[in-house]
């Protein structure tokens, strides 16, 4: 019998093809970027400081509070006699609320956070991250609305507008960029001192960026029109079921904070390294970790956010029910789907670090500095993507005590080793060790939720995840190998060689060798005969046949 669901087949690929579609215009808004203000910048850091903060809340309330609150009670408000329209009114005016003011707070206090997310910096570089901030701030208002109106839409099975509404945010984005650049000129190497950055070229570069995430948010209000529902401001809260809401985001906004300490922690030990910049030599500090982090982040959610957004309502109802096999088999399906791209995307990304980071970097250093970034990120991809699914089941379960919980202990680490690794470390490998600490930290935050997991709902032996990554991994290390024998054959990493000469080589070079990797990958795994592969192939074949006819 087949464990993948075709309706959330449907669904995870809808959400997919608008993942795909919004994260290579991310890359190319990040080329466009780093085009403009370069990569190992004073000016790269800068913004990257000031855009980090509002994308920093805006991963941890999509990933926390919303989604460890939101669609369980909206799932259950459903069975209420006027459909959930009322709650969701309740709930929304709430949410919209306290995200106006916190955005306001935050904005407000943009000084202090670029300070305290900051080290070793002149004050002519904190002023113009200050600058930035003051208008990226307001973003945290926006990425709210989005994370509600979304969450609402998911709980009504409308997955779609939630995933293809960041397109949008990147078209605004680029158009902004490409403007940057036609009135004020490109600097990819950073000649325009932090000095000489006008309110005009901030307000331009800064304030598009703001204005792409509130386009964001808006469109998905017609979206809400097409499944009919209306916003209508409701600020009677009393006595309409918000208390549990309320309880179980007690634990996740706890976990906000923590998570926050964390970023904070990490922003200001990479920061320091911009310090050791010099004319020639490029070091990576926080820009550079911004796009490696980036392309971390290109599998995790063309995959991983798909296939956990589409299972986690279908959880939620199954908690809900207290059918806990029906539970166990959503998320062990999940998970193996989730392993058996997040392997082979680890194995591509780490041999392609270099060609990658050239497409982003004009210079030869930049490259290698921002590809040992990359590939450092890289190990940690498929524990991360093992959390954030594990996460989801303890949410779908209305228990965001044990995340956090968790989530703690890989802070802790994370903390600890950022501050050794800031005061023991070299300035050049300074990001690098940073971000293998990352893979070390999430990976013991995996085992640690697995084992809480266990614990919650019983045994998961019998569900292949084990055997399903193992066979994932042996299928990997072949098409590995034949990933770094095309590299070669093509000129390898060095300085002037074919896969870094030039950004259409760099990409040639990435195509050829990742069409050889997935190839190998693809067809071993048909050997071994992997049920995962062959339930999403005939789910493909029956989806897109359907749709052909």
């Amino acid at each position: 019998m087949s464990d993948l669901n075709p309706s959330v087949t449907r669904s995870s690929l809808i959400m997919a093809s608008g993942t795909i579609v919004s994260r290579l215009l991310g890359f190319a808004r990040a080329v466009l970027l780093a085009s403009a203000i370069g990569v190992t910048t004073d000016a790269a850091d800068a913004f990257g400081v000031a855009n980090q903060l509002p994308n920093n809340v805006y991963a941890i309330i999509v990933g926390g509070v919303l989604n460890a609150v939101l669609v369980p009670q909206l799932v259950r408000a459903r069975s209420m006699s006027d459909g959930g329209k009322g709650y969701i009114d309740r709930f929304v005016t709430l949410a919209i609320t306290v995200f106006f003011v916190v955005g306001l707070i935050f904005t407000i206090a943009a000084p202090l956070l670029v300070r305290l997310y900051t080290a070793d910096w002149t004050e002519q570089q904190l002023a113009l991250a200050t600058a930035f901030a003051y208008w990226c701030l307001p973003q945290l208002f926006f990425y709210g609305l989005y994370s509600v109106f979304g969450e609402v839409l998911n709980s009504r099975s409308a997955f779609g507008p939630y995933m293809w509404a960041p397109v949008l945010n990147n078209v605004v984005s680029l158009g902004g960029l490409g403007a940057f650049i036609l009135i004020f000129g490109a600097d990819p190497t950073g000649v325009r001192s932090v000095a000489n950055w006008g309110t005009d070229q901030i307000a331009v570069l800064a304030g598009t960026a703001t204005l792409g995430v509130a386009a964001q948010a808006a469109i998905l209000l017609w979206s809400w029109r097409r499944i009919g529902l209306k916003l209508r401001l409701n600020f009677k809260f009393r006595g309409f079921g918000l208390g549990p809401a309320m309880k179980a985001a007690s634990w996740s906004l706890a976990m906000v904070l923590v998570t926050q300490i964390g970023g904070l922690v990490q922003t200001a030990v990479a920061s320091t390294a911009a310090s050791a910049r010099t004319s020639t030599e490029a070091v990576a500090s926080v820009a550079a970790a911004a796009i490696a982090w980036l392309i971390f982040m290109l599998p995790h959610s063309v995959v991983t956010v798909s296939i956990a957004t589409a299972y986690f309502t279908r959880m939620s109802q199954h908690a809900a029910a207290k059918d806990m096999a029906k539970f166990k088999t959503d998320l062990t399906t999940g998970l193996r789907v989730i392993a058996l791209v997040s392997v082979i995307s680890t194995a591509v990304l780490i041999i392609l670090s270099y060609p990658i980071a050239r497409v982003f970097a004009g210079e030869y250093p930049a490259t290698v500095a921002l590809g040992n970034v990359v590939a450092a990120f890289m190990i940690g991809l498929v524990p991360f993507s093992f959390v954030y699914m594990m996460q989801r089941a303890f949410f779908a379960l209305e228990d965001t005590r044990t995340p956090f919980v968790f989530t703690s202990i890989q802070i802790a680490i994370h903390i600890t080793g950022s501050l050794i690794l800031g005061a023991t470390v070299e300035k050049q490998w300074l990001v690098v060790s940073i971000a293998l600490l990352t893979a070390f930290s999430v990976t013991i935050q995996g085992i640690i939720a697995y084992l809480l997991l266990k614990r919650r709902i019983g045994g998961l032996e019998g569900f292949g995840v084990g055997r399903s990554l193992m066979l994932f991994i042996l299928a990997m290390l072949p098409a590995a190998f034949i990933g770094v024998v095309v590299l070669d054959q093509l000129g390898g990493i060095t300085e002037g060689s074919y896969p870094l000469d030039r950004v259409v080589t760099a990409v040639a070079s990435g195509i050829l060798v990742g069409l050889a990797m997935l190839l190998i990958y693809l067809g071993l795994l048909w050997l071994f005969k992997a049920p995962e592969l062959r339930e999403v192939t005939k789910q493909l074949r029956a989806r897109f046949g359907r749709k052909s006819k």
